[in-house]
C-alpha cells in the first residue's frame, strides 16, 4: 500500500474490533434485506478533498479506546442525504476488517487524512499471521514489550 493517502476515524461506540464487525454486518443484512446494497459503509458530514489519492488504494483506519487496531480498504464515496437535507458523503468500504499492530492515537473530532508512511502494518504482514487469534490483552503486551 506504499503511496496510497489513508483516512483515519475514532470508532465511537465499539470497545473492541469485534463491535464493529458485529454491528456492519448487522446494517449490511438490513440493506440486503431492503434492497439496497449490503455493503459497509461510514457516513460523515464532510467530503475528502483528496478523494482520487485515498481511492488508490487508501484505508480507513479505525481507532478504539485510543488505539489504532484495524483498517478497512475504501471501495468508493458516495453522496448521500440525511433526513434533514444536508449533503453528507458516504464512505463505502470493503467488508473485511484487517487487524493492525496496535498504535497509539490521541482522541479527535471527524476523520483525518494518514499518510502511509504513518500507519501501522498489518498483522499478516509483519509475519505475524497467528497473532490474530490471540486474545487482545495478549496482542497489546505484546506490542508493549516490543515483540512482534
Amino acid at each position: 500500500m506504499a503511496g496510497a493517502l489513508n483516512m483515519i476515524k475514532l470508532c465511537v461506540g465499539a470497545d473492541e474490533v469485534e463491535d464493529l464487525v458485529v454491528w456492519q454486518r448487522q446494517r449490511m443484512e438490513e440493506h440486503a434485506a431492503a434492497g439496497r446494497p449490503a455493503i459497509p459503509r461510514h457516513v460523515t458530514r464532510m467530503w475528502p478533498k483528496r478523494a482520487a489519492e485515498i481511492l488508490d488504494g487508501g484505508s480507513l483506519y479505525w481507532v478504539f479506546r485510543g488505539e489504532i487496531r484495524a483498517r478497512q480498504r475504501i471501495t468508493g464515496f458516495e453522496e448521500v442525504f440525511g433526513e434533514d437535507g444536508i449533503r453528507r458523503c458516504a464512505i463505502q468500504l470493503d467488508p473485511e476488517v484487517v487487524l493492525t499492530r496496535v498504535r497509539p492515537r490521541r482522541a479527535f473530532q471527524g476523520w483525518r487524512y494518514l499518510a502511509s508512511d504513518d500507519a501501522p502494518d498489518d498483522l499478516a504482514s509483519t509475519g505475524a499471521e497467528d497473532r490474530a487469534a490471540l486474545p487482545e490483552a495478549l496482542r497489546r503486551h505484546l506490542d508493549d514489550i516490543g515483540i512482534g
